[in-house]
């Protein structure tokens, strides 16, 4: 099967977006998401795009700051979620996350209510007859009143995701910020919750998710204590990856779970062993290098649903692969920025990246693998709330 390829726009962190989404933005074809890969003996390596891709740091936004009264279900900074919220609509959902989190859905139904209203009505309203200034100015309300509709449109989905990992009793990294002290951002700090992330996955699922584990850690998936040296421009790369891959997932393992429960599976699910070196060249959580020993490969298995993914053609893969809004992929860069920060990098004329200025976090293996759950179960989240809010207020384009 020729290897997945998902179009991807030049966004901060190289989020496959869609395909209309950003006319101006530069598109990238690539078999696959940089992901940080550890060998057994170089732990800091990274395993990069083909020759020619264009990759952009995430720092070309401002850091989104802590919203320091989020202290309901809190880590130890005193926040339940790295991003602030700042609409009108963001800040009151956030004062009904922190006082009455399971009033969420009910605010958000209104607040959907009213933007679909102020939609209906602005869709109504005729353009004035006149021309010249007064025409630009009536344009240029309406665009500012798209743009508010949407960020808080995005705030509303921030406010889902945050409140069902509150109702899974997990608490959300709010920052990866080092200090002399805890030089791993506070991750290795933090009580396991592996067990509470596995279970918000379907069996199936969660085997995917341990192969993920396996490309990004290598045969280092067992070593939880032994500490990597990472700048915390590759630490984003790989979460946010991350978030695309759990979006990816719960999308096909939907589909799956339907087709299991009306026993129209395809054949091929259950024929077996998938030849594993097909399956990652062809799968677009690979990288673009081969499967090297005790490295990129080590430790895959096959499973059902990673058979049941081989069965799709090409298109359909790709699609699959992408992100369906605007909204989502923003919120995917807004989050991880706010969580990492802005790194010290400079981007050349060639488009290369210089992060050698970079701050560099030490984190175990277990506080990594504690990150890549995290940030697959927000993309899983992320498709459930996005899918939800557009049953009620239409906003996905495909």
């Amino acid at each position: 099967m020729e290897a997945a390829t998902a179009t991807f726009i030049g966004s901060s962190f190289g989020i496959s977006r869609p395909a209309k989404s950003v006319a101006r933005s530069a598109f990238l074809a690539t078999n696959g998401q940089d992901f940080v890969r550890f060998p057994h003996k170089h732990y800091s390596s990274v395993s990069y795009s083909k020759p020619g891709h264009r990759r952009v740091a995430y720092g070309s936004r401002r850091c989104m700051g802590v919203r320091a009264s989020l202290s309901s279900s809190s880590d130890s900074s005193g926040s339940i979620a790295p991003l602030q919220l700042e609409s009108p609509v963001g800040q009151f959902l956030s004062q009904i996350l922190i006082s009455h989190p399971h009033l969420v859905p009910a605010a958000v139904e209104q607040q959907l209510e009213q933007l679909q209203t102020d939609r209906d009505a602005e869709k109504q309203k005729e353009e004035p007859s006149a021309t010249g200034t007064d025409l630009v100015l009536y344009r240029k309300i309406a665009e500012v009143k798209a743009i508010e509709r949407r960020k808080a449109l995005e705030e509303i989905l921030y406010a889902l995701i945050v409140q069902k990992f509150m109702d899974a009793n997990v608490s959300l990294i709010s920052t990866m910020a080092s200090s002399s002290t805890d030089p791993s951002g506070g991750v290795d700090t933090r009580p396991s919750q592996d067990e509470k992330l596995e279970q918000l996955h379907s069996p199936e699922a969660y085997d995917m998710i341990q192969n993920h584990l396996a490309l990004i850690l290598g045969n280092r998936m067992g070593d939880s204590t032994a500490v990597v040296q990472i700048k915390k421009l590759r630490a984003g790369q790989v979460y946010a990856a991350s978030v695309m891959y759990g979006y990816f997932l719960k999308r096909v393992d939907q589909r799956f779970q339907l087709e299991k429960t009306m026993k129209i599976l395809p054949n091929a699910v259950d024929e077996g062993e998938t030849d594993i070196r097909k399956v990652v060249s062809s799968h677009p959580e690979a990288f673009s290098e081969g499967i090297s020993p005790g490295g990129f490969g080590h430790g895959l298995k096959a499973s059902r649903l990673r058979n049941y993914v081989m069965s799709f053609d090409g298109e359909t893969l790709q699609r699959y692969a992408t992100i369906r809004s605007k909204e989502a992929v923003s919120l995917i860069e807004k989050h991880t920025e706010a969580l990492f920060g802005r790194p010290e990098i400079v981007i050349a004329l060639q488009g290369t990246i210089d992060s050698s200025k970079d701050e560099l976090v030490k984190i175990s293996f277990g506080g990594l693998k504690r990150l890549v759950l995290e940030a697959v179960t927000f993309g899983s989240f992320l498709w459930d709330v996005e899918s939800y809010v557009d049953s009620r207020y239409h906003f996905v384009l495909n």
